[in-house]
């Protein structure tokens, strides 16, 4: 990536299935300093192609599936293709291979991703995260769920949704192992299980309705992990379901364009009975709320 001329906020496409490419996409064009577009091969092409139009990546990471799913949006663009054997020029020296971001140039505030949302208006819009913000949410997740290097976090999120940032890199600060789920098994409640069972998975995050799905199907729960809950409001039934089958709960709340989480809380027995939501806590490390 470096030697094609990527450099600090130049974006980079990555559309590829689940994988341990997947992984090798995300962190490398991160080292390479480049801000990385993620595109999910399981989406419309129509968005697809509206989030390339509009993102502009100076190139684009793809594997067979990726490069099938965006179709004629590759057209006129570098493509890069993470399935193919490439050659190793063994000559680079160890810091080239690995460099120091401020030889790069690079800065907190240069940006690291641009994540697409919904929009409000029916037309995706581009969020630009900045590193700083990105590194502030991992350190302050990694304190407040107790992430340490024996732990196993089960990893669900398509990278098009801004919270598989905190599946795939706080585990990895903490010399923690990341279990990716297939696309198949991450959206598959019995499939979860088996995984969360066999791979002693200790930390997983989710939305409301994941959890949900899984004790509807008679998920026992397991008694050593630690659970993170948001995207949604979290009902106070579901809640208490849920903490009833495992260590600990924490309820987690934060718009895209504030990197991820913005605040956290750990749920405990419930004292302001009759509301029919979890609140949503306070805020993260170097963070302020206001309510307006």
């Amino acid at each position: 990536l470096i030697g094609l001329g990527v450099k600090p906020d130049d974006r980079v496409g990555l559309c590829v299935e689940r994988s341990p490419a997947m992984m090798i996409g995300l962190l490398g064009v991160l080292k390479a300093g480049g801000a990385y577009v993620p595109l999910d091969p399981g989406y419309p092409r129509e968005r697809l192609g509206l989030v390339v139009s509009d993102a502009d990546p100076r190139l684009v990471l793809v594997d067979k599936t990726g490069r099938e799913a965006l179709g004629e949006a590759l057209s006129g663009r570098e493509v890069i293709a993470l399935d193919e054997t490439q050659g190793t020029d063994q000559s680079h020296p160890e810091n080239d291979i690995d460099p120091d971001p401020r030889t790069l140039g690079l800065t907190p505030r240069h940006l690291a991703y641009v994540i697409y949302t919904s929009g409000s208006t029916g037309t995706p819009k581009g969020v630009m995260v900045e590193h700083g913000g990105g590194v502030n949410l991992i350190q302050a997740m990694a304190d407040i769920a107790g992430i340490t290097a024996n732990d196993r976090l089960l990893a669900v999120t398509t990278i098009a949704f801004d919270i598989a940032g905190l599946e795939l890199y706080v585990p990895l600060s903490r010399g923690a192992c990341i279990i990716l789920a297939g696309k198949d098994d991450a959206s598959n409640p019995m499939a979860l299980q088996r995984l969360i069972a066999s791979r002693g998975v200790s930390v997983m995050q989710a939305t409301p309705a994941t959890w949900r799905a899984m004790l509807d199907a008679n998920w026992p729960g397991a008694r050593h992990m630690r659970v993170l809950c948001g995207g949604e409001a979290l009902p106070v039934e579901l809640s208490q379901r849920l903490r009833s089958r495992v260590q600990s709960v924490w309820n987690v709340y934060g718009p895209t364009e504030t990197t991820i989480w913005s605040s956290s809380l750990q749920l405990g027995p419930r004292t302001d009975a009759g509301q029919p939501h979890e609140p949503i806590g306070r805020p993260i490390s170097n963070t302020k709320m206001y309510v307006l």
